[in-house]
């Protein structure tokens, strides 16, 4: 049984056979999609969530599937995660009985967690994901998780090769921008991983002391040299935007500033001026950001209502890229239900 947790499982001709899926599901010809009909997805929340619950309900919906939504700590227990521990606080359940009651329900599971902020090594462990990767007995699916959002790097990946007709040999650049809070590195790190197994030239763009994990970067610099690329770190946001055909923005904290928020808010004041702009778009520059996005602090309104930022259809291409991830997995759960629930 295989999962969809880290894209670092896969390879990147496996990756390009899942775009190759999403375009035909989206363009009504893919006979796979019917592996979603009469199947049942349960969705995990431990964060809100506004285009993944959404994407993955419709994805379910619009090919014959039915999914059910948890929200933990909601309309549902609290969960542990950690081995070993006195559960004497306000978790209720474990993920140990959670994850295998939860896969007797229905035929995959959908999970989304987010990095506590606390601790770099632990969150680039995924331990939450992580443990439902372990007792499931059903495929799970990262809908974002501590170290990396993998739906969104695919959504990201068929929408560039939508645009521009391909994505190999073409010059991606990630820059990053300001916020008003810590944020968690797992959308950069996919769009990087993303990019380099699409055979793109991978630019990443950051002030000093906010480096991505040193293993996500050593995976995609391999993707790159396998396709004849070259991924290159800066700390110069317009050199990295100079003839970009993708500028890719996203907020992320600096591991160094873990649990000090107050210093993490003083160091997005004094690099305000990476606010991206119109001034960072070339001419044929296409603008994405995954959203949700904070107008004029991330990215200025000139530049999100300019023709060339392509933020919604991105959005729009998470249902497909999911549709596609679940057709995949789907027939590998190991069972079929017959109509009489038997």
């Amino acid at each position: 049984m295989r999962h969809w947790i880290s894209m670092l499982d896969w390879t990147p001709t496996e990756l390009a056979e899942l775009i190759d899926s999403a375009r035909r599901i989206k363009a009504g010809r893919a006979p796979e999609a019917a592996r979603l009909r009469d199947r049942i997805l349960t969705l995990v929340f431990f964060n809100p969530s506004l285009r993944t619950r959404t994407s993955f309900e419709a994805a379910m919906l619009r090919h014959g599937g039915h999914s059910i939504c948890l929200d933990v700590g909601g309309n549902t227990w609290k969960l542990e995660h950690r081995d070993g521990v006195v559960m004497n606080g306000d978790c209720a359940e474990h993920i140990r009985e959670a994850a295998p009651v939860l896969s007797r329900y229905g035929d995959a599971l959908a999970v989304r967690t987010f990095a506590a902020l606390k601790d770099a090594a632990e969150d680039a462990a995924d331990p939450v994901i992580r443990a439902f990767g372990r007792f499931a007995t059903v495929p799970v699916l990262n809908m974002e998780s501590a170290s990396e959002h993998p739906c969104q790097g695919l959504a990201d990946w068929l929408t560039v090769v939508e645009k521009l007709g391909g994505a190999r040999g073409r010059r991606f650049t990630l820059s990053w921008a300001p916020q008003v809070r810590g944020l968690p590195m797992a959308v950069p790190h996919s769009a990087v991983l993303a990019a380099a197994a699409a055979g793109m030239h991978v630019t990443v763009a950051h002030p000093p002391g906010y480096d991505l994990n040193p293993r996500i970067l050593a995976q995609a610099r391999t993707w790159c040299d396998a396709a004849g690329t070259e991924l290159t770190v800066t700390h110069d946001q317009a050199a990295a935007c100079a003839g970009a055909d993708v500028l890719y923005v996203k907020s992320w904290g600096s591991p160094a500033l873990y649990d000090r928020p107050d210093a993490q808010a003083e160091s997005f004041r004094a690099h305000a001026d990476w606010q991206v702009r119109r001034r960072h778009l070339g001419p044929h520059t296409l603008l994405m950001h995954c959203l949700p996005v904070r107008r004029n602090v991330v990215i200025a309104d000139e530049a999100l209502d300019d023709p060339r930022c392509i933020v919604v259809d991105q959005a729009e291409n998470r249902l497909w890229a999911q549709a596609a991830i679940l057709a995949r997995l789907l027939p590998e759960c190991g069972r079929e239900r017959s109509r009489d629930g038997s």
